[in-house]
C-alpha cells in the first residue's frame, strides 16, 4: 500500500476519473454560473455584458433584503427545532427505548422517505380554511376558538412551512444523532451514575460533550440544508402570501426561469453560496474556540 500511494501515476490513476467527473459536473457549472454574473438576458433573448451591474442591484434590491431575511429566519427556526427534536429523540432512544428502538425510529424516519410534495398536500388538507376546514381548523372550531386562515398570512404560512419541514427531518437527525450517542461507552455512563450525575446533569456533563462533534456536523448540515431550502416551500406555499415566504433560492429561480435574467439569477445564486460558505465556517471557527476553552 506504502509503494501504491507513493507512486505519482498510481494516484493520478486512481483519482483522476473522479476529479475529472466532480470537475464536470461540480465545478465547470459553477464557474459557468459565475461568468452570467457579468450579463444581463438569456438564451433566447441573448445576452449583453453589464460589468458589476448586477452587483449593485443585488445589494440595493428590497426583493432581495426581503428573501434574505425570509431565509435566515427560516434557516434558524429550522436548524433549532431539526436538532433539538432529533436529539431528544435520540437521548430518548438511548436511556428508555433501547430495546424498541428499532421499531421507533422506523416509525419516526418513516416522513424522511416520503415525497417532498406528497408531505406539502397533507400539510395543505390539515391546515385548509376555504373551501373546505381541515382537521387543525376543525379542532379549534370544536373548542370555541375561530378558524385561521393559516396560507393567508406570510407569518402562520410560516410557522405551518416551520412545522411541516422540522417533521418532515428530525427522524433524519435523530438517527445520526443517535448513532454518535451509542458511540460513549457504557462504563463512562455508569461511573457517572455511580458519582451521583443523573438525568439532566448526566447529559450536561457526560453525554453532551461527548456527542458534540456529530451534534455540530448536524448543525452544519442542517443550516446549509435549510439555507438551500427549495422543494417544500415551493410545494406547500409558492412563496406566499405575496412574497412573504420567498427564500433566496426561490427568487433566483424566479429571476431566471420566469423573468428570463439568467445574470441576476445567478448573482443570487452566488450570493446564497457566499453565505453558504460564511456561516460554515463561522460555526467550525466556534466550535474549535469552545472545544480549546473546554
Amino acid at each position: 500500500m506504502n509503494n501504491v500511494l507513493g507512486d505519482k501515476r498510481a494516484i493520478f490513476v486512481l483519482l483522476g476519473p473522479a476529479l475529472l467527473v466532480y470537475s464536470l459536473v461540480m465545478l465547470v457549472p459553477m464557474l459557468w454560473s459565475l461568468g452570467y454574473t457579468f450579463f444581463t438576458g438569456s438564451v433566447i433573448t441573448g445576452f449583453e455584458w453589464t460589468g458589476f451591474d448586477n452587483f449593485t442591484e443585488l445589494v440595493q434590491d428590497p426583493a432581495v433584503r426581503d428573501a434574505l431575511v425570509f431565509t435566515l429566519k427560516y434557516a434558524v427556526v429550522i436548524t433549532v427545532g431539526q436538532v433539538a427534536a432529533g436529539y431528544s429523540l435520540s437521548l430518548l432512544y438511548v436511556f428508555f427505548l433501547r430495546k424498541a428502538s428499532g421499531l421507533i425510529r422506523t416509525l419516526v424516519f418513516f416522513p424522511v422517505v416520503l415525497p417532498t410534495v406528497a408531505v406539502a398536500l397533507l400539510f395543505q388538507k390539515f391546515f385548509e380554511y376555504a373551501p373546505q376546514t381541515g382537521p387543525v381548523n376543525s379542532l379549534l372550531e370544536a373548542v370555541g376558538l375561530h378558524g385561521v386562515d393559516w396560507f393567508g398570512t406570510p407569518a402562520t404560512a410560516f410557522w405551518v412551512l416551520a412545522l411541516m419541514d422540522i417533521w418532515r427531518s428530525m427522524g433524519f437527525y435523530a438517527v445520526l444523532l443517535y448513532a454518535g450517542l451509542v458511540d460513549i461507552p457504557d462504563e463512562l455512563l455508569e461511573s457517572a451514575r455511580l458519582d451521583g450525575a443523573a438525568g439532566w446533569r448526566l447529559v450536561r456533563s457526560i453525554v453532551l460533550p461527548l456527542s458534540l462533534p456529530v451534534l455540530i456536523s448536524s448543525i452544519i448540515f442542517s443550516i446549509n440544508g435549510t439555507l438551500k431550502v427549495f422543494d417544500s416551500i415551493y410545494a406547500l406555499t409558492g412563496g406566499g402570501p405575496g412574497s412573504g415566504t420567498t427564500p433566496l433560492t426561490l427568487l433566483m429561480y424566479r429571476t431566471s426561469f420566469f423573468y428570463g435574467d439568467y445574470g441576476y439569477g445567478s448573482t443570487i445564486a452566488f450570493a446564497l453560496t457566499i453565505l453558504c460558505l460564511a456561516v460554515t465556517v463561522f460555526i467550525f471557527r466556534a466550535n474549535k474556540r469552545d472545544l480549546t476553552q473546554g
